[in-house]
Formats: C-alpha cells, structure tokens, sequence
C-alpha cells in the first residue's frame, strides 16, 4: 500500500488532516511526523506518493525540509501549508519543486482536490517511467538481433548518423553495395526513435512484381482485381504509428513511384479500386544498391520522389573498405552460430582472422557470414589459415 506523509508540529491539525484525507483516501495509508526532522528521517527511510508539510516548525522548517528532500528525491511530490502565507514563501516553494501551497485557515476542499490531483500526477510520472523502461527494454530486446559490429571509422561515422537522425522524423535513404548491412541501418534508426514501440513493416521492393507492388503498399477492396477474393490493407497502413522500410527503392516501377510520392506529398493512400483515402503517420526509410543518379538521368526513377527520399542520405561501404572489422564481425558470427547449431564457440586463430582480410568480400558482409558458418562447420576445432585456404574459393 502506498503512503501519504503528513508533517505538521500541531497534533490538532494533524489528526484533523489525517482524520479527513484517510476517509476520502482509503487505498492508502498515512504516516505523521511531529517536525521536520521526522518527517525528513521518514522520507529518508522510505519513498511516499505525498508529503503534505507545515512550513513553520522546530528542528528544520518546511522549506528545508522540502530543499532537503528535493536533492535526497527528486521524484518527491510536496503540498506545503503554512498559517503565515505570503506570496513570497509561497514563490519560494514552488520554485523550489513543491506541488501546490495551502494557506491557513485550510479550505478543506481545496486541500482534498489538490491532493487527488497531485496523486494523480505522480500516478502519471510512474506510469511514464515504466513505459520508458519498457521501451528501453525492448530497443535492447531488438538491438541485439539487429546489433551493428565493428569499430572502423567507418562504421562509427555512420553510427553518428543514425543517433542525429533517428530523433526526428525525416526521411532517410539508405545507399550500398548488396550485402552491405543497409537493413541494419533501417532498424538501428527505427530503435533508437520515438516510433520504436509501433511497427516497422518491411517491403522488397524487388521481389513484388511490378503489377502487385500498388496493392502491396496501398491495399486492395474486393473485386478491384482478378484474385482480390476480399479487402487487404496495403503496408503503408501497417506502418501506421511506426516506420515503413522500402527496400531495393531503384526497382520500384515509374507506375507505383507516384503512387509513393503522392502517399508521402499527402500522408494518405487509397486502396486500388477505391475511392475512399485512408490518413496514414509513417516514417519512410528506403534503400537501394544503384547509382540513382544514373537511374534519374536515364528515366528510370521520377527526380521529385529520390528528393522526397532522401533528405537525409547515409552511405554504407562495402566490407572491402572497413575490413579491419572482419574480426569482431567473425567473433559476432561465431558467437550466434554456435547459439543456432547448439554447440560451443569456435575459435579462429590469428593466421585465420588475417587471411580472411586478404580477401575480396564482394557479397560483403552476409558472405563473410555463410563462409563462417561454411568453416565452423568444415573446419578443425579451430579454425586455421589451411581451412580457409581449403573451404573458401575466390
């Protein structure tokens, strides 16, 4: 049960305020303290959902008792009360984190509203703080599977990048060779913003067919085509609330990049075959491998939509370029192998490790990935220069 602190020198007033409060607050119970000094040892001892406090006390005033227990908690929630009310003690307690201030004589009502409302907003506070432990508990739930690893100045670049960006809104495209880690780059944003506790929906722009991609994205009501055997909801709609992830953008067809650029001009989409419009709040982040200049300059991605993309660009290099990463990228890989196969870590030894560096990594890093897996599972019991010279041909 949680307790209310009542810390007033006048046994009188106290058993008055205690007599009062306890019928209209029946799901908690009350503690009272003879002076501040008490009432500063209670606070000390355990943590209250209010402190109501006189002002004018032996051993230590309301007001220090208030300082004192501002810098102890500062969580705390503190009425003050005092018979010798000016604005100025009043001014001074609030400032100094106090709820509310009752002069006496006390309006009896304006004392049992005041404190249901200052209940009612630690209530809020509490709730707040263990939504925002929630969340953090999940972006790390999620970080993990999604987990960035290296320490290149490449990758701490972009790193940077992802922290600036993901506290806002704007719309981010994400460029790379296949394999690179740009999915990577998408969640690590998605996790770290505010949308992280609503959905990420991903789409492949490259593996829908250039005829689905407009009901895929936006929906569909039944009848509206051969096959439409009843309404479905288009990502954009899933998305709502969260982040839409449109991956491999450059294959998206001229066709289908309207639609998206009307949807991210409007933040509305209409199912095919229909007329209704459907609001939509979604944070964009797409990604490609082309060059979408050259794709711009030979008509085959609309101008107006790449710059709608990409307000903010994030470069990812190939593995090739930060290969003094390979080898925690190998630990990484090694580690949820093992996890996945049920069986102890493998180690590579140095040689390993280095002749690894030497190679060219054009599948990047979902290649180095399958040929750990290809030598913990060919390999000795540790992994040696010879079995990365006998199981990886380049």
């Amino acid at each position: 049960m949680q307790k209310i602190l009542i810390v007033e020198d006048e046994k009188a007033i106290s058993g008055v305020l205690h007599s009062i409060l306890s019928d209209e607050l029946t799901e908690y119970e009350f503690v009272i303290a003879e002076d501040g000094l008490e009432g500063y040892k209670q606070i000390e001892k355990e943590d209250f959902a209010l402190v109501i406090s006189d002002i004018k006390m032996p051993k230590l005033s309301g007001t220090e008792l208030l300082k004192q227990s501002m810098m102890l908690k500062p969580e705390s929630t503190f009425i003050m009360i005092s018979g010798h009310a000016d604005i100025d003690s009043a001014v001074s307690c609030l400032k100094e984190g106090a709820y509310d201030f009752i002069s006496k004589p006390i309006d009896i009502n304006r004392l049992i509203t005041s404190v249901k409302n200052a209940l009612a907003k630690e209530s809020l506070k509490k709730e707040n703080k263990n939504l925002q432990t929630e969340n953090k508990t999940l972006k790390r739930k999620v970080n993990k599977k999604y987990q960035m690893i290296g320490d290149s100045p490449a990758l701490k670049k972009i790193q940077d990048m992802i922290e600036k960006v993901a506290v806002s809104d704007a719309r981010v495209l994400i460029t790379g060779p296949n394999g690179a880690g740009k999915e990577l780059v998408a969640h690590a944003i998605h996790n770290q913003s505010e949308r992280a506790r609503g959905p990420m929906i991903e789409v492949n722009c490259a593996a829908i067919p250039s005829e689905l991609i407009e009901s895929e994205l936006f929906g569909h009501v039944k009848g509206s085509f051969t096959g439409a055997i009843k309404d479905k909801q288009g990502k954009f709609e899933q998305a709502n609330g969260g982040t839409i992830f449109l991956d491999e953008i450059g294959d998206m067809s001229l066709i289908a990049q309207a639609k998206v650029l009307r949807a991210l001009q409007e933040s509305k989409v209409s199912p095919v075959g229909s007329d209704k419009e459907i609001k939509v709040d979604v944070r964009v982040i797409a990604a490609t491998n082309k060059n979408m200049q050259k794709e711009i300059e030979e008509g085959k991605f609309r101008e107006d939509l790449y710059h709608r993309l990409s307000v903010i660009e994030i470069y990812v290099p190939p593995l090739d370029d930060r290969k003094e990463d390979i080898k925690l990228l190998v630990d990484h890989f090694s580690g949820m192998i093992a996890d996945e196969h049920g069986t102890a870590v493998k180690k590579f030894d140095d040689k390993a490790i280095e002749a690894l560096k030497v190679l060219s990594w054009t599948g990047n890093i979902r290649e180095l990935r399958n040929v750990v897996e290809r030598l913990i599972i060919l390999g000795g019991n540790s992994v040696s220069e010879e079995d990365v010279a006998s199981f990886v041909r380049k």
